[in-house]
């Protein structure tokens, strides 16, 4: 597919643009599927380490979690905390969330009862994000959230998948789930205004961005080298995408369709510069419902256009679900209001009642407030731990994807997210009292806790755990070249935590 071909494709399709939007029963078909994948990733990536961070032998042990948190909420428990873990906090319990959402993201794929899958999904992750405390704390985890809780009321209602014949989904939620796109979007980059940081407002946080990341891929390796004026330009770019492209959403259809492509284009860029779990995914599947069916039917080549079945809007409106949708609209309308007045003024005069229905709806996560890197970190402080027998000679545990070995070049891993090398990234910027799971790690260590050893890519001490454990901070810097085949350079700082003895 050559550029020459797709830009007179794009073009193509604001010649023939109309006033009018045309069908959306594609654009939901293709958007549940890209929503089914999302959960996929987020369940089953999960399921292969939620033993070491939240379970029984764990970082942070949801049991423990609800242990205290039953006794602090008392009756209201259920309410300002929902999860299904109050039925079984067990190790295996969270394993069978996991497992849920997987088989249930698949029948999502498969379009098999997809909104009774879809209430399944968020119910299931609803469960794990509200005990995973700091290890479900990404903004991608709620978002996921949000996404999901809309999704149910757009999908149709069927049990076996159709070709043909489905009802078009909601304009009312179709808007809602756009209005989520442009608050995810343009408040990323009000952030990085009211911040007052001051490399976003010279222009230079790229120049320390791809660096300083908390997970970055080789291609940040070599747009970290590019001179300070494209760096510049490129902040300048973010600026553009994010405060002024959003408004596109809302434009006509063949600016709506422009828009959506600097959108999508600002995520490629994103994800082809740093792992950020599914966030960059789960964003251009929202970008998808900007485009109608026949703007997704023109971007394919005309051999693979034919093969598409004809989706017709069914007879029935299924207007009965009109009242559900305006009930949805007025509430997402008046929480995500207090979240914008939030945002511009923590002594916003926001009435009362809005204020009680957003604190009561909190715990559901149906609208949340969103802006990454509102400041720029402009150095990479990174934790090593080392372990020893004799308190003389040291060794460096390995994690599986956060730099550390100064020549391991950094790794490609989204969609998939290492929780515990994120949060090392975390960790790293404040001390170990930022996180209390750090003291857990390193008496896991100690242990040789095999949960959280499988977190780990390399254990140097293999037959018996250590006697001593102990973390050191280094400032990791890129290296200028590969002639000494680094990709890193370190420096040590000091001690981030004294050596603790098994005895």
């Amino acid at each position: 597919m050559s550029r020459t071909w797709l830009k007179a494709q794009v073009w193509g399709l604001c010649r023939r643009g109309a006033a009018k939007d045309g069908q959306y029963i594609l654009t939901r078909w293709l958007f549940l599927r890209c929503l089914g994948l999302i959960y996929l990733v987020a369940f089953a990536s999960l399921a292969v380490q939620i033993p070491g961070l939240l379970g029984s032998r764990g970082l942070l042990p949801a049991a423990d979690f609800l242990r205290a948190a039953g006794i602090a909420l008392g009756g209201r428990r259920v309410w300002l905390l929902p999860t299904l873990a109050w039925l079984d906090a067990s190790d295996r319990f969270l394993v069978l969330l996991c497992g849920t959402g997987t088989a249930l993201s698949v029948l999502l794929m498969l379009g098999v009862a997809p909104v009774p899958a879809l209430a399944g999904l968020w119910l299931c992750y609803l469960s794990l994000v509200n005990i995973g405390q700091d290890f479900l704390s990404f903004q991608w985890d709620v978002l996921l959230l949000e996404v999901g809780f809309l999704a149910i009321f757009v999908a149709p209602l069927q049990i076996l998948p159709r070709l043909s014949g489905e009802a078009p989904p909601s304009r009312t939620i179709l808007w809602l789930l756009r209005w989520l796109l442009f608050r995810l979007i343009f408040f990323s980059g009000v952030v990085k205004l009211v911040s007052h940081d001051a490399t976003w407002r010279s222009l230079t946080a790229l120049a320390y961005h791809y660096e300083t990341q908390p997970l970055p891929t080789p291609v940040a390796w070599y747009m970290h080298l590019l001179p300070l004026w494209f760096q510049q330009m490129s902040t300048a770019w973010v600026f553009v995408a994010e405060l002024l492209a959003p408004f596109l959403i809302f434009a006509p259809r063949r600016l709506r369709f422009l828009g959506a492509g600097m959108l999508v284009g600002l995520q490629l860029l994103i994800a082809a510069t740093g792992n950020f779990a599914f966030f960059n995914l789960l964003t251009i599947a929202l970008c998808l419902l900007l485009l109608d069916d026949a703007g997704l039917l023109g971007l394919l080549p005309p051999r693979l256009r034919h093969r598409i079945p004809a989706r017709e809007a069914g007879a029935t409106r299924q207007s009965w679900r009109a009242g559900p949708a305006l009930i949805v609209a007025a509430l997402i309308l008046v929480l995500s209001a207090v979240q914008v007045a939030d945002l511009f003024s923590r002594e916003a005069l926001v009435p009362t009642p809005a204020r009680a229905l957003a604190d009561t709806l909190d715990p559901f996560h149906i609208v949340n407030s969103y802006g990454l890197f509102a400041i720029m970190t402009t150095s990479r402080p990174e934790i090593v731990i080392e372990g020893s027998v004799d308190g003389k000679h040291w060794a460096e545990y390995g994690f599986r994807y956060k730099p550390g070995d100064l020549g391991r070049a950094p790794a490609w891993v989204a969609p998939y997210q290492p929780r515990l090398d994120w949060q090392m990234w975390f960790a790293a910027l404040g001390g170990p009292g930022s996180s209390p799971w750090f003291g857990n790690l390193m008496q896991g260590l100690l242990r040789g806790s095999p949960p959280i050893l499988d977190l780990l890519q390399t254990n140097p001490f293999p037959g018996k755990p250590p006697r001593y454990v102990r973390a050191l901070l280094y400032d990791y810097r890129f290296t200028n070249s590969l002639r000494d085949e680094h990709w890193w350079r370190r420096e040590l700082q000091g001690t981030y935590f004294p050596a603790v003895s098994s005895q």
